[in-house]
């Protein structure tokens, strides 16, 4: 047994994929890792094919000599930078609280908008512009007709032991419902806004209206959020604020850090259950 991308894989499966490629051999890795992914009922929570997940894992297959895949069909392109442009530019500053401001409202980031969020994201948070992984929800927040914030929310981490064990499932549990848990991966109040209690207005807020965009969107109900906020740049003031539990911290090791050592920053684990029967629910 082996494990890419969140799955693992049994010998039986490899031969599979070595005789699907095998004889397969006008296919190329786009199609190979459909045919995968519906062989195996791969899926994503909307019931979509998970096609980009393996054609990772697939290529990962690739270099560790345990499949062989063809040629790449595309040229492969350096990421393009974000650049900013006059859209994202200072403006004056807005200095009053929160009760003081126009009505909250969240716009939902659109194909058309994207281009717009990932600039503001790239230009003004500390830990820049990447794409989200896997399914994904991003918002502009107004008020008024003035825009405040952006946030956006993404899968959730594969395993962190403070939340897995807030939880208390197993493993298997865990691989089965991990689609239950979302991850607040960005979070930015734009820097003229001067907004006291602002942030865990649109935490609260947040907490009503992303189950429903999320459900329509991808047809799963999200149990609990979650986020990590590092510990030496922030307090997390506006989560606590905002009800949010603080479970402990990260190891700093990452998703690949070697045991025992840190590589990347420690960060406070926080969590929001959006239903009073989580737990059970994600230990079913």
């Amino acid at each position: 047994m082996i494990r890419y991308c969140g799955r693992n894989f049994s010998s039986t499966e490899l031969d599979q994929i070595r005789s699907l490629t095998k004889h397969n051999p006008g296919f190329n890795r786009s199609r190979l890792s459909r045919e995968v992914c519906e062989m195996f009922h791969w899926l994503k929570p909307d019931g979509k094919l998970k096609d980009m997940s393996c054609r990772v894992a697939m290529l990962r297959m690739h270099e560790d000599g345990l499949i062989c895949l063809p040629p790449p069909t595309r040229i492969k392109h350096p990421i393009r930078k974000v650049e900013p442009t006059a859209a994202t530019d200072l403006q004056d500053s807005v200095l009053c609280s929160v009760e003081l401001l126009p009505e909250l409202h969240f716009k939902v980031v659109t194909k058309k908008s994207s281009a717009l969020w990932n600039e503001y994201i790239e230009r003004y948070h500390y830990l820049g512009y990447t794409p989200l992984p896997g399914a994904q929800l991003r918002y502009f927040i107004y008020a008024g007709e003035q825009l405040v914030a952006l946030t956006g929310f993404g899968a959730a981490a594969w395993q962190t032991a403070p939340r897995d064990n807030f939880i208390g499932w197993n493993h298997d549990q865990r691989k089965k419902n991990l689609n239950l848990i979302v991850n607040n991966a960005r979070f930015l109040i734009l820097p003229w806004i001067k907004s006291k209690n602002l942030a865990s207005k649109i935490l609260s807020l947040t907490a009503r209206q992303l189950p429903d965009d999320w459900e329509g969107r991808y047809t799963i109900r999200p149990l609990l959020l979650e986020t990590f906020v590092e510990k030496e740049r922030f307090a997390g003031t506006c989560y606590r604020a905002a009800n949010w539990k603080l479970l402990g911290q990260t190891q700093g090791r990452g998703k690949l850090g070697p045991t025992g050592k840190i590589s990347v920053p420690i960060k406070d684990v926080w969590v929001y259950p959006l239903n009073k029967n989580f737990r059970h629910i994600l230990k079913a």
